[in-house]
């Protein structure tokens, strides 16, 4: 997909629209806290342990119907836009899903 690198937009900061740069904005991915080797390491420092409620150090619900799925071929883009004005930058509202984006 082929984006402008500048566009006019409504700029939050100026209150009016202006001219932004755009780019693309690196967001660093996050390590879920549920996940097995975390489940385990858990249990080692003593969550999870005992009677009751275990909250989410708890059973899982057993799989009853098992699904084969595969990875997205592609994965949400995540755009800086930078106002020429102000040098504020604001990044936008919903990432759109595309395999390549270049910015001419």
């Amino acid at each position: 997909m082929k984006l402008p690198k500048i566009t006019k937009r409504y700029c939050p900061k100026c209150k009016k629209a202006t001219e932004q740069k755009i780019e693309f904005y690196k967001s660093g991915g996050k390590r879920s806290s549920l996940t097995h080797g975390s489940i385990e390491r858990a249990m080692k420092r003593g969550q999870g342990r005992g009677v009751g409620n275990k909250g989410k150090w708890g059973s899982k619900p057993p799989i009853t119907k098992w699904k084969r799925t595969g990875a997205k071929s592609s994965k949400k883009s995540t755009i800086k836009y930078t106002c020429k004005v102000c040098n504020k930058s604001t990044q936008q509202n919903k990432g759109f899903r595309a395999k390549k984006l270049e910015f001419k």
